[in-house]
């Protein structure tokens, strides 16, 4: 029971520091295009969450953490099929909550965080229920959203594979009308985006991580040991790495896919651990010690990102700069009673949200932060003064 109790605390230490972060954050050229665009079910859930928490970065960002919360719910519950002892199970959650990918699908508004719940929800009622419930499943997966069109290709190998031609013929069905809603990505001409995809892997699941998840295909394989979980994470791993050799593929639809295999990856460290004598396993508690040193900087770093500002000489160049300023730059607007700008496409999306409309009034224009003294609005962090703007009233009458 102690353990159920420590995994509650865990996400409720978790939520808490999600929930901070979205005070930390503006919404993004990308998100506002999401929420104004074209209609999607993330869009749809969206707005309902606005609709009823208001129109703010909360109401915002609250499905998505509620999604990754549900999904490390979804992990342990999982793990329990791979890894018996509840303490490594708890360990498995804290990495999976740590990785950059994750935290990122769990604050950020795209579709990486439905993938993964969709792939871990579709795993679990797999594993727990009749085959009738998971096939009900996928079809409504593929109505959802395109990037579950590589999950219907991991089960139709797996289908064929294991000879299973009622399952290979819903997964045809399923492929097809997730393709045919959304369509398959395969344009562009011929480019080498092979060692970018590696380097993006390993930025989103840190280098040691994807390592050993890659390792731990490769040796269930040579071990002829590959479940449906496998073919799942294997098929999306190996087409996003073929197809690297062409054009450069969003991976925010194919990590989630390496994120399903943590269980495999436990199960093959835990069980090398054990079958070595103590003198032996030096090299394994290494590797989980920096594994999670890697984690642990990273969290650190995610969690006061704005600190980075004050090492940084262009403050364009931090990771989260796109996810920055604008609801300060709405506030100081407000305050100076101005309600609408004409200004750049990206920065007006955003500002719509926090109740900046466009208008020919006010010509709201960025300056370099050396001009900062011509400023009539600048926005610092930390007090340094990352963003400078000058507004112009345009309105002669």
């Amino acid at each position: 029971m102690k353990y159920r109790y420590i995994l509650l605390l865990l996400l409720g230490v978790d939520a808490l520091i999600l929930f901070f972060q979205t005070s930390e954050v503006s919404i993004s050229t990308a998100e506002a295009e999401l929420l104004y665009g074209s209609f999607s079910f993330l869009q749809f859930v969206t707005k309902i969450s606005l609709s009823v928490f208001g129109q703010n970065d909360f109401g915002l960002r609250f499905v998505m953490i509620s999604l990754h919360l549900f999904s490390a719910l979804l992990l342990y519950e999982i793990s329990k099929n791979y890894v018996h002892l509840k303490r490594n199970r708890l360990w498995l959650v804290l990495l999976f909550i740590m990785l950059p990918g994750v935290v990122s699908s769990a604050i950020v508004v795209n579709d990486a965080g439905i993938i993964i719940f969709g792939l871990f929800l579709y795993i679990y009622v797999s594993q727990s229920f009749s085959e009738k419930y998971s096939l009900v499943l996928l079809f409504f997966l593929a109505l959802l959203n395109h990037g579950f069109v590589y999950l219907f290709l991991g089960l139709g190998i797996y289908a064929i594979i294991h000879r299973k031609k009622h399952q290979l013929f819903l997964n045809l069905f399923y492929l097809s009308i997730n393709i045919y809603l959304y369509g398959l990505d395969l344009n562009g001409f011929p480019r080498g985006h092979f060692l970018d995809t590696i380097g993006v892997y390993s930025a989103i699941l840190t280098p040691i991580v994807f390592i050993y998840i890659v390792y731990t295909l490769y040796r269930r394989f040579l071990a002829k040991k590959m479940d449906q979980v496998w073919y799942i994470a294997a098929t999306a791993l190996l087409y996003s790495l073929v197809v690297s050799f062409r054009q450069q593929v969003s991976l925010e639809y194919f990590a989630p896919y390496l994120i399903v295999a943590l269980p495999l990856a436990a199960q093959i460290f835990i069980s090398s651990y054990r079958v070595r004598l103590r003198m032996y396993r030096k090299r394994y508690k290494l590797i989980f010690t920096l594994a999670f040193l890697f984690l642990f900087i990273n969290f650190i770093t995610v969690l006061f990102n704005k600190e980075l500002y004050l090492v940084l000489d262009n403050p364009k160049k931090h990771f989260a700069y796109k996810m920055h300023i604008a609801k300060e730059l709405a506030t100081a607007l407000q305050k100076r009673e101005i309600r609408c700008v004409s200004t750049n496409r990206d920065l007006a999306i955003r500002l719509k949200f926090y109740g900046i409309s466009q208008c020919d009034t006010y010509y709201l224009k960025e300056l370099p932060l050396k001009d900062v003294k011509k400023a009539d609005v600048t926005i610092s962090y930390k007090k340094k003064t990352i963003y400078a703007a000058s507004v112009t009233n345009l309105n002669n009458k």
